[in-house]
């Protein structure tokens, strides 16, 4: 299977890799962001490629922060990739970088879920909540929420799972007017978002966001915005409240993890060229759904 798994980049200093992106330093203000075409299921990354993969999020990613840029700043700076890095390393950059401003992360991810899912859908089942807000008794699997909810979780360190937390907590960790700020930023987003996305035909069922500030302070959308990765997308047509619906995102890798009784700990299990082929093709409909 073809994919970059891991960049070397030959003219500018690698500064980190996460679990799919890598960065690299341009100078003290600007940084080129790589995504890289590794998949990670259940915080542990695969060792197979999903093809393609991370230039499908680029465009996915690139089509949002365009989309949101009067709604809110970004961390583009407008730079192309291939003005910043020497010529032996375009074939490494081409369609899946960015130039992105330096920001400094805000450290918590800011989940806002619209239906009941997933992790969600296990809580609500044993308690009535998710991510302990109280919800209406009788909802089913995949229902649609009265209204979306704001349910941060903690940054982990790579290798480690995120940790759902409070409003509270949050506002503790970021201070109570940041907090307030990141959770209207992404019930605002989410809400164009998924508006959007229905008349392509995709519901969007929960989605996590990324902020930085920037050198004046200002809240800005960072990383990567609504993609597969980072995103529930259940297609309109073939979703019936009730049961889980198929999904264009890592879901169908998800699934097949579960399937072979994996306990979830490093290493996971190979992944077969097919699973690998029709992710890629769940990625692939998704962006020409939403840009087309």
């Amino acid at each position: 299977m073809t994919g970059i798994t891991s960049t070397q980049l030959k003219s500018l200093k690698k500064i980190y890799a996460g679990k799919v992106r890598e960065l690299y330093e341009i100078d003290d203000k600007r940084m080129l962001m790589i995504a890289t075409d590794r998949l990670s299921a259940f915080d542990v990354i695969l060792a197979e490629p999903i093809p393609d993969k991370g230039k499908i999020l680029t465009a996915i990613s690139n089509f949002w922060f365009d989309r949101f840029k009067d709604l809110i700043p970004s961390h583009f700076t407008g730079q192309q990739p291939q003005d910043v890095v020497s010529a032996e390393d375009l074939p490494q950059v081409e369609g899946r970088a960015v130039v992105v401003k330096r920001l400094k992360p805000v450290m918590v991810e800011a989940i806002v879920r619209g239906y009941v899912a997933g992790s969600g859908w296990k809580e609500y089942q044993k308690s009535g909540t998710i991510c302990g807000i109280q919800l209406p008794a009788g909802l089913k699997e995949a229902d649609k929420l009265p209204e979306p909810i704001f349910t941060p979780s903690t940054k982990a360190a790579l290798g480690d799972h995120d940790e759902n937390i409070s409003f509270e907590r949050c506002s503790d960790i970021l201070g109570a007017e940041l907090a307030a700020k990141v959770r209207d930023a992404a019930l605002k987003l989410y809400q164009a978002a998924a508006e959007f996305a229905a008349t392509r035909g995709i519901i969007i069922a929960d989605t996590k966001f990324e902020f930085g500030l920037d050198e004046d302070g200002t809240l800005c959308l960072m990383d990567e915005a609504l993609t597969p990765d980072s995103s529930r997308f259940w297609p309109a047509e073939s979703y019936v409240p009730g049961q889980n619906p198929p999904s264009y995102d890592k879901q169908f890798v998800r699934d097949w993890l579960e399937s072979t009784g994996w306990n979830k700990t490093p290493p996971a299990p190979a992944l077969p060229a097919e699973v690998a082929e029709k992710t890629a093709a769940k990625y692939r409909e998704a962006l020409e759904r939403l840009t087309h």
